[in-house]
């Protein structure tokens, strides 16, 4: 047995905390688009987001073949973790504060901390629920916490937790065909079909963006989506979902910061704790994977030649 590559660890964690952080950085460009039909917006998010990624992708020697089981769980992926998702967070807002929705569904990295060793037949590690356990702690802190709430906007924003859990755990099986990129503009684009055929199902046709609406939605396909997905899904190519779902405890942190930055919030020494509470979880689950055995290649076998026959 031997210990997780640390140069697999450093690439990977980059890319998941890199994603995080504009996932993070949402925010201000979210509350533009607060009178615009959500499914639509989603819709021409994502269906940008896909043009974009696009240009990533075309220029590649070949177009993988995906079976049909591939296509089945890309479909999932895109009606869970995108669709479903957006759907289960806003209606969990409509009828709860956003401090104790936030926690809720910030309780991804220890759900991924007990999913992803299982879903792969393996042992979770402890150091690492332990250390989520911690970003969990700190990201609800950073969120602010509030009241109770109903027994439904409960039920909404737990599905909401587990829909961006699926995000990755679906996402995995299919890097071993796809990459980064071109899974991102595969679910992009998928995710953009179902959202539009829902807003035109229970919406009508969409009214025109204005300037800033636009302004938002093009930086929401850029930033949070494009560039977030590839970044997320890479990091899940070098190491475990396990390890990639420590680094979703950053989202409040730059949901934060962005939210200071534009005057919407300010830093208090609680929410400050918070954030340094995610940082230490996010170090010591870093470590902990580090520690984590993976199996060796076996050892080759010499064996004595064979003598000729005379």
């Amino acid at each position: 047995m031997a210990e997780r590559p640390l140069v697999s660890l450093l690439a990977g964690g980059c890319a998941a905390a890199g994603s995080s952080i504009a996932v993070g950085s949402s925010v201000a460009a979210s509350s533009r688009l607060t009178e615009y039909p959500i499914a639509f917006g989603q819709a021409l998010r994502y269906a940008l987001a896909a043009l974009l990624l696009l240009a990533l992708v075309r220029f590649r020697p070949s177009w993988p073949r995906l079976r049909p089981a591939q296509w089945l769980r890309l479909a999932a992926l895109a009606a869970v973790g995108l669709a479903g998702f957006n759907f289960f967070l806003i209606a969990a807002l409509r009828g709860g504060d956003a401090g104790t929705v936030g926690a809720i569904v910030g309780a991804v990295p220890v759900v991924l901390a007990l999913a992803g060793p299982l879903s792969s037949r393996r042992a979770p590690s402890p150091g690492i629920v332990a250390a989520a356990a911690v970003v969990v702690a700190g990201a609800a802190i950073v969120h602010g916490v509030g009241g109770s709430m109903p027994a439904s906007t409960l039920l909404w924003a737990i599905l909401a937790m587990l829909c961006e859990c699926g995000f990755s755990l679906l996402a995995v099986p299919l890097l071993d065909d796809l990459e980064p990129a071109a899974l991102s503009m595969w679910v992009s684009a998928v995710a953009a079909v179902v959202l539009f055929v829902h807003g035109l199902a229970f919406g009508g046709p969409p009214p025109l963006p204005t300037g800033a609406e636009t302004a938002a939605i093009g930086y929401l396909a850029l930033v949070p989506t494009a560039g977030a997905f590839v970044l997320w899904y890479s990091s899940l190519s070098k190491i475990p979902v396990e390890t990639a779902g420590l680094f979703a405890g950053l989202i409040p942190i730059a949901a934060m910061l962005t939210s200071v930055a534009v005057g919407a919030t300010t830093v208090t020494f609680v929410r400050a704790g918070g954030a340094l509470l995610i940082g230490g979880g996010v170090v010591l689950g870093v470590l902990a994977s580090r520690r984590a055995t993976v199996p060796r290649d076996p050892p080759e076998r010499h064996t004595a030649p064979v003598p000729e026959a005379p």
